[in-house]
């Protein structure tokens, strides 16, 4: 069963924020970054996750976008490059920076979970990864699956919020070539998921170069929702 969607294009970043500075991240992030972001053409929406793990902070941010091409137009690059005060204030806190953008190439099931796992790859996308994201939209309780294409010449744009992330001593600033995105109604339907995902698929698996954790959504901000804030 196919998805609907309205943009074939992504970008999603993980990091992780001290405890002790989460407050203020949060507030950045729902007061200011993401309405910024989700202002710019070519963005159609953001959802927040947060890791469930008890002894760190982790966040994972999705943007929906029309296309692969927002990664690096214009519009999107001259934010980039006109960081506001709050955020020259947040960058340089944040660490094991991951950040990627490309377009959609498998998509599969109806709706968004709650809770998601991600699955960052390296190298190659694997060819069997379609039939892998049709198995996983069939388990039980799985919302959504797509795989998401990093485009790697888009991705790496140079710009001046990258020189504010990488500025700080041990910094990281990486990248991924893909991400499967697996979308769930709770957290057992996730593990079990990435279980038969491992049976089935190793060498997915085998390829992922982060920890497959399970994140719960905390925020979520629509284009939509933002005009007609503003026009009320």
């Amino acid at each position: 069963m196919g998805i609907s969607m309205r943009g074939r294009g992504f970008l999603i970043i993980w990091s992780d924020i001290d405890l002790r500075l989460e407050t203020d991240y949060i507030h950045w992030l729902t007061r200011e970054h993401t309405a910024e972001r989700v202002s710019t053409d070519g963005f159609i929406a953001v959802r927040v996750f947060r890791a469930l793990m008890a002894n760190a902070r982790r966040y994972l941010i999705n943007y929906e976008l029309e296309s692969a091409a927002v990664v690096n137009a214009p519009a999107y690059v001259a934010k980039l490059n006109n960081p506001t005060p709050w955020t020259r204030r947040t960058l340089p806190r944040l660490k094991n920076f991951v950040r990627g953008g490309g377009q959609v190439t498998h998509a599969a099931g109806m709706g968004q979970g709650g809770f998601v796992t991600a699955l960052a790859l390296a190298g190659p996308i694997p060819i069997e990864i379609g039939e892998a994201v049709k198995a996983l939209a069939q388990c039980d309780r799985i919302a959504a699956v797509r795989m998401y294409q990093t485009d790697q010449s888009r991705t790496a744009v140079g710009s001046k919020e990258k020189e504010l992330r990488i500025a700080t001593p041990g910094a990281d600033d990486r990248s991924f070539s893909g991400v499967l995105f697996i979308e769930g109604t709770d957290e057992d339907a996730l593990r079990a998921a990435t279980a038969r995902l491992a049976r089935s698929h190793p060498q997915i698996g085998r390829n992922s170069t982060m920890e497959a954790l399970i994140y719960a959504s905390v925020f979520t901000l629509e284009r939509r929702t933002l005009e007609n804030d503003h026009e009320a």
